[in-house]
């Protein structure tokens, strides 16, 4: 008697413990891969940094003049339509320029001989039909430095929810070819890792000499936009037959 209880408890230990340990063992057969979802837009908006800079005998006259021309840049670019919120300033600056005489050797010191100043504006343009015609107004009023022209979309929402669409299934059509290859069977999704977005790709930044130059020809083309998702698939064996 005392023996068949001995094998009972061992049985009902077996019983206990071995469901975790199977399951613990199929929970490892898994499968990870990364989906990617690739979607194209036209831009819609296009954000553009230039601004004035200027140079004078004494900083305050430096300021002045700068100050003078971007109240005149700004003027220009409401007159354009630009709206108030599509504005915003990125930087002013002021700093010495100094003679290029002297050295460690001769015992003479550099002088300042004047001030250079800057102010540097952002804006977005929403009507890329009149993209060229505000680039002109702006260098007329005065801005003579240009920093670069990106174009971008300014509702991205649905394209987000496109490329996270893209990037499931991408996942899933690897996740199958990599399981029939193996041999085994596709479970269900244990797990979704949603990564961050890639951002479309912007236009290179052009030369002042080239926004000089007119009436230049702008091509606003097209936008690819990225995103990504980790997926981790249970994989089971297949059914003996």
């Amino acid at each position: 008697m005392k023996t068949k209880t001995v094998l009972l408890a061992a049985l009902a230990m077996a019983l206990t413990f071995g469901q975790p340990m199977a399951a613990e063992t199929s929970a490892e057969r898994r499968i990870v891969v990364t989906g990617e979802g690739n979607v194209q837009a036209a831009p819609d908006l296009a954000v553009i940094t230039l601004g004035v800079s200027k140079e004078a005998r004494e900083a305050g006259a430096a300021m002045r003049a700068v100050s003078d021309d971007m109240a005149q840049v700004i003027d220009a670019l409401r007159s354009a339509g630009v709206a108030p919120e599509d504005l915003q300033t990125r930087q002013i600056s002021l700093h010495p320029l100094w003679s290029k005489g002297g050295s460690y050797d001769s015992g003479e010191r550099r002088k300042i001989t004047g001030f250079s100043a800057s102010n540097t504006l952002s804006l977005r343009v929403r009507d890329l039909d009149q993209l060229g015609a505000v680039l002109d107004q702006v260098l007329q009023a005065g801005a003579n430095q240009f920093q670069g022209l990106r174009f971008d979309v300014a509702d991205k929402a649905a394209l987000k929810d496109a490329m996270r669409q893209a990037a499931v299934q991408d996942a899933m059509h690897k996740a199958t070819l990599l399981a029939e290859a193996a041999g085994v069977e596709l479970g269900p999704v244990r797990e979704i890792i949603d990564r961050t977005d890639g951002g479309g790709r912007p236009m290179m930044a052009m030369a002042m000499e080239m926004a000089r130059s007119g009436d230049m020809p702008i091509e606003a083309g097209e936008l690819s936009f990225s995103h990504s998702v980790e997926v981790i698939f249970d994989l089971e064996l297949p059914a003996a037959e």
